[in-house]
């Protein structure tokens, strides 16, 4: 029996979580159906467009994503201390991207008519935007946006109803660095791994892909969570590594045929860095601009030990 999402979610254990959805009986999220031979390539692009959008608008950080033929994977961190700095203005600005919102709190952010409220009125409206500062740093609202506009727009297209989705994403806990950073790589290698590209540059739809794309220009993506470098002090918000080493290591990975996997990098292809001209980028200038772009140990055991406390089992 599947545990309830509030187990499986859980702040004070970790911010970093692996979300996988998958399409119901045979429906086709992307790539080509053998039987009727139809092309869904380009719901791709919808996937991306929208994962990206939301990470926008939520206090939800996307650090990698990969969409595949009949599912989608994503490592996303929740950034509450970003929901907590809102103001309730802001707060209301990015919720009504998503959805229409009430006529009171659609006055409240006109500044024609903002100073028109009764005290009254000032109190729901902050009231309300409580409500939505909840939602704007919680993966369950984010991944039911992003599932149920995908869903709704495929139906439309397949002309049909009904579920497209399974019941529930699946998500686990990353619960430290090593997690962390074995998933991403996992989620990376995802079209490596079933054949679909020859290499992590070729994976299109993938972070990986637009990692590597950017940092061709000495940049890192403004729609991911960038890396802040190694951990230190006063180390910058983002992912607690260096950009090239990860790099290196989803490499070094995509290299090692995996159990029941069709896909790994040929033994023949250069080293990534020199196939993508990277062989001489100073990534230390990369990284100091990363710092100024982006202002801002704990054990495994510990971490698993508290999180069975949690959950009921320690």
């Amino acid at each position: 029996m599947p545990r309830p999402r509030k187990c499986l979610i859980n702040l004070s254990d970790t911010a970093y979580y692996h979300c996988v959805s998958r399409c119901v009986r045979r429906a086709y999220l992307c790539g080509v159906d053998s039987q009727t031979g139809k092309s869904f390539e380009h719901r791709r692009q919808w996937v991306e467009d929208r994962l990206l959008f939301l990470a926008e608008v939520f206090c939800v950080d996307v650090c990698a994503y990969a969409v595949m033929s009949n599912h989608t994977h994503v490592v996303l961190r929740i950034n509450k201390q970003k929901a907590d700095s809102l103001v309730a203005k802001d707060i209301i600005r990015r919720w009504h991207q998503l959805y229409k919102g009430m006529l009171l709190s659609r006055r409240y952010i006109n500044p024609a008519e903002c100073n028109t409220l009764s005290e009254a009125e000032i109190e729901t409206v902050t009231s309300l935007s409580e409500v939505y500062r909840k939602r704007l740093y919680d993966i369950s609202w984010f991944m039911r946006l992003l599932n149920e506009y995908i869903a709704r727009r495929a139906n439309k297209e397949d002309d049909c109803t009904g579920h497209f989705w399974e019941g529930r994403f699946k998500s686990q806990a990353l619960l430290d660095d090593a997690s962390l950073t074995a998933c991403m790589t996992y989620v990376d290698l995802n079209p490596v791994r079933a054949g679909l590209a020859d290499t992590p540059e070729a994976s299109n739809h993938t972070s990986i892909q637009q990692r590597i794309n950017a940092a061709k220009s000495n940049k890192q993506p403004a729609s991911l969570l960038p890396f802040a470098g190694n951990p230190r002090n006063n180390i910058p918000d983002g992912l607690p590594f260096r950009l090239d080493d990860y790099i290196a290591l989803v490499e070094l990975s995509g290299r090692y045929l995996y159990p029941d996997k069709p896909g790994k990098i040929a033994d023949s292809a250069p080293p990534i860095l020199d196939r993508v001209g990277l062989a001489h980028c100073d990534w230390n200038e990369m990284v100091t601009g990363i710092e100024t772009a982006f202002t801002s140990s704990v054990s495994i055991e510990k971490l698993l030990n508290k999180r069975s406390q949690h959950a009921g089992y320690g």
